[in-house]
């Protein structure tokens, strides 16, 4: 956050807002103009998360992606590196993998167009025109690459700003979640929807529960604080009257006697044995990493959530739920248990986000009020502010 602690409406023992502030104008959920400034300036800075690395298991194997207007390409190289390229042919600017994924017949990217062809570290390999040795140096005309990080087996990307600091993204400490073996899971199901509304107002509702009771009654009826429409301890002013308790309504976590994010709040099984006791009593931990991605830790399965902008009033959702081999292979273990829950979540989430895109349009509405509880919406409207230059 931009502003200075001593005016720091979030500063203090209670978590809430202490004074009225107002929300980002409603045009910058609209307006074609601002939404590629916050392309040009928050997506094409901020690394962002593209895939797992083991979607590309193996030599020649590729991705591509569209990040706002921009074409990706990820290639795994003779060295199992994976690259990362703009999808675009140095010869004229024909994309090169029309694919969304798949494998290259040859340890070369080739130009469905005029057949130019590129090494999969992105050099010119070929050019099949015969005046090719008066016009074109290789060394000037490899492919444009783009840098790739990957972390725990999640692969990012930055267009514009590489020497960004690639933890600056994240939300908290990354080791905190060294106990969860991530790179080791295996993808069991997934799940990839658009929704009716700007990217921001998803990381919006993600950062409140004021309509956790409301809006989702068997998540609030598995979390007990979230009942209260609250999402930890001190986000309640009165929380000194409770501090002695270890009611979950108070405190946080799961109710009595559940484990983990399921229909039923009973675990899966193969549980992480590497969890620490107050890891596994909390039953949940979430992982932000502005502006494309959040990750939520169990004890038995670890959710992945990818957002990527379409346009001013669309967003693409795409979710993995992650598991160890032994739950996938175990025949009595329904993994369902857990999927269908967290998708439950998702959806009455897209909903309300899509009501408030639509509300939203209502000419006299020109900015909105936030409430004490909705402090870290606060937080990631100054992140917004601070990225785009915005006083």
């Amino acid at each position: 956050m931009s502003a200075d602690r001593h005016d720091d409406p979030t500063a203090g023992g209670f978590n809430g807002l202490k004074r009225l502030e107002r929300t980002l104008p409603s045009s910058w959920y609209i307006d074609r103009p601002q939404y590629e400034r916050e392309l040009k300036d928050i997506w094409y800075r901020n690394w962002v998360y593209l895939c797992r690395a083991a979607t590309l298991p193996e030599v020649q194997s590729f991705r591509t992606f569209s990040l706002g207007t921009q074409p990706l390409l990820l290639v795994r190289d003779e060295q199992g590196e994976i690259r990362g390229f703009y999808n675009t042919c140095r010869h004229r600017g024909s994309t090169l993998c029309q694919e969304a994924e798949g494998r290259l017949p040859a340890k070369t990217i080739t130009c469905p167009y005029h057949a130019w062809s590129y090494r999969l570290n992105g050099e010119l390999a070929r050019i099949p025109s015969m005046g090719r040795a008066h016009y074109v140096d290789p060394r000037e005309a490899s492919l444009y690459a783009v840098p790739v990080k990957v972390w725990r087996g999640m692969v990012y990307v930055n267009l514009g700003d590489p020497a960004r600091g690639f933890s600056d993204n994240f939300n908290a400490n990354t080791e905190q979640f060294a106990n969860w073996p991530v790179e080791e899971l295996v993808v069991g199901h997934t799940l990839t929807t658009r929704l009716k509304c700007n990217w921001k107002l998803f990381w919006e509702n993600y950062n409140e529960c004021l309509h956790c009771p409301g809006v989702h009654p068997n998540l609030s009826s598995l979390v007990p604080i979230y009942r209260r429409a609250i999402m930890e301890e001190r986000d309640d002013p009165n929380w000194r009257a409770h501090a002695a308790s270890d009611d979950p309504q108070y405190k946080g976590g799961l109710r009595a006697g559940a484990a983990t994010w399921s229909v039923d709040g009973r675990s899966l099984g193969h549980e992480f044995t590497t969890l620490t006791a107050a890891e596994r009593r909390a039953g949940y931990h979430f992982m932000t990493s502005l502006p494309s991605h959040y990750m939520v830790f169990h004890v038995d399965h670890v959710r992945s959530t990818r957002l990527l902008p379409l346009g001013p009033e669309e967003t693409e959702l795409s979710v993995e739920w992650l598991f160890p081999r032994a739950t996938l292979a175990d025949p009595a273990v329904d993994i369902q248990r857990a999927c269908s829950f967290s998708a439950e979540v998702l959806a009455e989430d897209g909903a309300a986000c899509e009501l408030a895109q639509r509300g939203l349009r209502a000419a006299p509405h020109e900015r909105g009020f936030l409430m004490p509880e909705e402090y870290d919406v606060y937080r990631f409207h100054q992140w917004v502010k601070a990225a785009l230059g915005a006083a």
